[in-house]
């Protein structure tokens, strides 16, 4: 089956409440029909609200496996799910975090993209749920989907196939360097691959080469 892109979404920064202040958050995505420009720092229309940990280019879209939705709606039953539900641009079918690796680049449309990280998620994940524990138990589930560098920017739209251009040639998958991050894995071998990864972001270079 092809790599398929099931759904694009994009958003503004909103103020929500948490405990009576007010937080500004670009976690809530709308599905858009047609056509968006991807750019080197996010698709046309969307913007990050904390750019000290969201956004920049290593970030600048975020891709999520339509095949974990099942486990979510029975984890969260009653709950309303649409696709872009945690906060994801692109909804994707066919890649997943035990098979895509970092470094690997893929065609979308007229744009090429890399994967670069896993997402770390945030306690704005809890705010957009009203769930004190959705962070941890997202982050526990290993799945995290991951954030796209734009090396070529383009056009995207649902129903685009994904295209594989290139593998990485160390063949770190998104949730191995995951679990690296985590302190969960202890493999020489594979942190030293880890740190050969030509798009592995330096704040992730350096937390796993701490964990030695």
């Amino acid at each position: 089956m092809p790599f398929t892109l099931i759904s694009v979404q994009v958003g503004r920064p909103r103020i929500v409440l948490d405990g009576g202040r007010g937080v500004s958050t670009g976690i809530f995505k709308d599905h858009v029909p047609g056509r968006l420009r991807m750019r080197e720092l996010n698709l046309e229309g969307d913007r990050q609200a904390d750019l000290s940990v969201h956004g920049g280019p290593n970030k600048a879209v975020y891709a999520y496996p339509s095949e974990h939705y099942p486990h979510w709606k029975s984890e969260l039953p009653g709950v309303e799910l649409p696709w872009g539900a945690f906060g994801e641009n692109l909804t994707t079918a066919g890649l997943l975090e035990r098979d895509v690796c970092i470094g690997d680049r893929f065609a979308i449309g007229t744009a090429e993209v890399v994967v670069t990280q896993p997402r770390l998620p945030c306690f704005k994940l809890n705010l957009k749920f009203k769930r004190d524990d959705l962070a941890k138990r997202f982050l526990a589930s290993h799945r995290t989907g991951f954030y796209l560098r734009v090396l070529r920017e383009g056009e995207v739209g649902d129903g685009d196939e994904i295209v594989p251009i290139h593998q990485d040639q160390h063949r770190v998958s998104v949730v191995d360097a995951l679990r690296l991050r985590l302190g969960e894995l202890h493999s020489e071998e594979l942190r030293e691959r880890a740190l050969q990864l030509e798009y592995l972001p330096p704040s992730w270079r350096k937390e796993i080469s701490e964990r030695a």
